[in-house]
């Protein structure tokens, strides 16, 4: 006779969190975001958007790969990255199988411009960073601090707003936080985009 359990955490419940990286193309060095004299910023960009459930387990892997316009020359650098990163992550939002409840992204990759202004989503967005790399924000973003073990908190900037308290979104944070998993699924999206991209290691 089967021994009585019950899962101790209901992971659909609390829904799906999406993860979103976006990096210089491998073979061009520096990091997105770079000055204009660096490679990277006038090569190309890969991206991919990773979802996670409330335990951390893999739900969907979503990655592509997009080059600069031709005749860099005629643009403004700014311009230029936040050109292919609108259209690097319109691409992966355009193939997701299933809605998350929030999206979360790295305030040193993305621009506060992708989600305010260049791309609208359905669900909460945040910008998460530490307080040396997320101090610039835009003013349609809602900051907040998370305080974490280490010296510095963790920021978050939300757009178009936190997740109400008790609401899905709320929960399924507060859950990946309590459970080491606000950050470490972008070092899983970076180690995906290496193997699909046969990058070596650093």
């Amino acid at each position: 006779m089967p021994i009585p359990f019950q899962d101790a955490t209901d992971v659909d419940a609390l829904g799906a969190a999406a993860f979103l990286k976006v990096e210089p193309a491998p073979g061009w060095g520096g990091r997105a975001g770079g000055e204009p004299d660096q490679p990277a910023a006038r090569s190309g960009y890969v991206g991919a958007l990773f979802l996670v459930n409330a335990r951390g387990e893999p739900l969907e892997f979503a990655y592509n790969r997009v080059s600069v316009p031709p005749h860099t020359f005629l643009w403004r650098t700014r311009d230029l990255r936040r050109h292919a990163e609108r259209k690097l992550v319109a691409s992966l939002l355009a193939v997701c199988g299933r809605t998350p409840r929030l999206l979360l992204c790295l305030a040193d990759e993305v621009g506060s411009e992708l989600f305010c202004q260049d791309l609208r989503v359905e669900l909460p967005v945040a910008r998460l960073g530490r307080s040396s790399a997320a101090l610039a924000y835009a003013a349609a973003e809602v900051p907040e601090a998370l305080p974490e073990p280490e010296p510095e908190p963790l920021h978050l900037f939300w757009f178009p707003e936190p997740p109400a308290p008790d609401s899905a979104p709320r929960r399924l944070l507060d859950h990946l936080r309590a459970h080491g998993l606000l950050q470490e699924p972008f070092e899983r999206a970076t180690t995906g985009l290496r193997e699909v991209f046969d990058e070596g290691p650093p």
